[in-house]
């Protein structure tokens, strides 16, 4: 029980998080302004949800993760309800500066109460189940959000949303608990030192660091194009229909939910090749965006269709670096842990996000002063605009490989653990097999 409502309340965040990303066309028509302004709703908020990801795993550590959910969730539907009846950006702004201050609270409560209720191997396979719960929520903004957009408009569809958080509210006050009854509170900090003490020793971890970059590089991709620019791409630069554009945006989430349970087990059983798993995760995704972006001419849906499916295998592949927290770290620190490594994905998404902002206004300044006519969303800048992640994940990978090093060398060194190239790897695990046939 305490799992299902937990990914519940994980459902409603997502729901809230990315009510905004099918809602780009209605704000651009709402409030005007540039492509870097709208992307500034967006940006805004991943800036407030990565820059409270630390304080909130330290009061996570203080004291346990009921509290917090109550207070995320309660922040969000006081945002939800700004933006609804918004009459200006600003308003707007401060009404998604509160979602994100809620959501920054919601998942990493979630990852320390699977912690506090389950223990072994299952745990990296119910972080990924939670995560694909929690990913429904984006369907249910793709598809009866955007309908209700459609049909009713911008101030019932975001409150049919709040709706939703306030059953979550309900859910968390009546049914959720820190912990097993007679477990007690010994794994919370007691005094505000001493979590303080545990987020230094977590952050010099190197397989804190390792979690950190490992969900830098995999999150941000899908982050970025369901979150703000999917829905503008696929609509004014590809021509689809919005009702199709938003339709297409469910298949990040039907990769994940097929992808995340193999994920799992491979984490669970595989846990000295969790790093491997992530660079496999990005050379796809790159090499998926390469095709796209270098395609001549308009690429077909079948080829948008598989970007979708491969950048969606980035969101539950970001949750082994959860993992790594889970493992370097002792429990009573996993707050902090947690709100590390939770920082990666979304500081790599905001930087992003914000940069192609600027990037598409840039390319139509130029494109207006040589006499041509504006055309902000047009496909030739979004090639270039989305090239800007090459720079942004590649400068993750190599952090990524660096911390990896380090990470192994503590395991050689606190362990005896000495782990093999992963060529030497499958050359013994295809000798082992033909030994044994």
């Amino acid at each position: 029980m305490i799992f299902f409502l937990g990914s519940f309340a994980y459902l409603s965040a997502v729901l809230q998080r990315t009510s905004l990303g099918i809602a780009g066309v209605s704000a651009a028509e709402r409030f005007g302004g540039s492509a870097a302004l709208l992307s500034s709703l967006a940006v805004v908020q991943l800036i407030v949800y990565a820059s409270a990801q630390i304080p909130v795993g330290i009061l996570i550590d203080r004291y346990g993760p009921r509290i917090l959910m109550l207070s995320g969730t309660a922040l969000m539907v006081a945002g939800q309800l700004t933006l609804a009846f918004a009459p200006t950006i600003s308003i707007a702004v401060a009404g998604r500066i509160l979602v994100g201050a809620g959501d920054a609270m919601i998942f990493i409560s979630v990852i320390r109460l699977i912690s506090a209720w389950f223990t072994g191997r299952i745990v990296p396979q119910l972080s990924q189940y939670m995560g694909n719960i929690g990913q429904l929520g984006q369907v249910l903004s793709a598809v009866p959000l955007a309908w209700v957009l459609h049909v009713w408009g911008w101030t019932p569809a975001f409150v049919s949303a709040t709706s939703v958080a306030l059953v979550a509210l309900v859910v968390i006050a009546v049914a959720i608990r820190d912990h097993p009854e007679g477990a007690g509170d010994h794994a919370l900090a007691k005094t505000w030192a001493s979590a303080l003490t545990q987020l230094r020793h977590s952050f010099r971890r190197p397989g804190t660091q390792l979690g950190f970059w490992s969900h830098y590089v995999t999150q941000s991709s899908g982050t970025v194009f369901s979150l703000l620019w999917g829905f503008p791409f696929m609509v004014y630069a590809l021509g689809y229909e919005p009702a199709l554009a938003a339709g297409m945006l469910t298949i990040l989430v039907g990769a994940g939910l097929v992808f995340g349970p193999i994920l799992g087990l491979l984490t669970a059983r595989y846990p000295l090749r969790r790093s491997n798993i992530v660079l496999g995760i990005v050379a796809a995704m790159a090499t998926a965006w390469t095709v796209v972006l270098l395609w001549p001419g308009e690429p077909p849906l079948w080829l948008i269709a598989l970007l979708l499916v491969v950048i969606g295998i980035g969101g539950p592949g970001s949750l082994i670096g959860f993992d790594f927290a889970r493992t370097f770290n002792p429990q009573r620190a996993l707050g902090s842990a947690n709100g590390v490594v939770n920082v990666g994905g979304f500081t790599a998404s905001f930087v992003t996000m914000f940069l192609v902002g600027v990037i598409l206004d840039v390319l139509d300044g130029w494109r207006v002063a040589g006499g041509a006519e504006s055309d902000l969303y047009a496909l030739d800048s979004f090639r270039i605009a989305f090239a800007v992640q090459y720079v942004v994940i590649g400068v993750g990978v190599a952090f990524l490989i660096r911390a990896r090093r380090r990470t192994r060398s503590q395991l050689s060194r606190d362990e005896g653990i000495e782990v093999a190239p992963i060529w030497v790897a499958l050359s013994r695990t295809w000798r082992h097999h033909r030994g044994r046939e």
